[in-house]
């Protein structure tokens, strides 16, 4: 087996479990994606019919999108 198979790279680390809030919204991007839509603006469209809200319960944008997934990913 070649030794880096077994090293993870610090993104891939967590010190806790996901939220559900989380967990949702990763769910719905996955379902966007498997669904063919792989840009932006598609993907913020899905998700402000399917859900999750941005936070606040707020509709998404690019901005707020782009805003949120910096900060779950710091």
């Amino acid at each position: 087996m070649h030794p880096k198979a077994l090293y993870n790279e610090v993104h891939q680390n967590r010190s806790t479990s996901p939220t559900s809030y989380e967990s949702l919204l990763g769910d719905s991007i996955e379902r966007a994606f498997a669904q063919g839509i792989h840009d932006l603006e598609g993907v913020v469209g899905y998700l402000n019919s399917a859900g999750p809200s941005a936070p606040n319960g707020e509709p998404w944008t690019s901005a707020r999108y782009r805003h949120e997934i910096a900060r779950l990913g710091a």
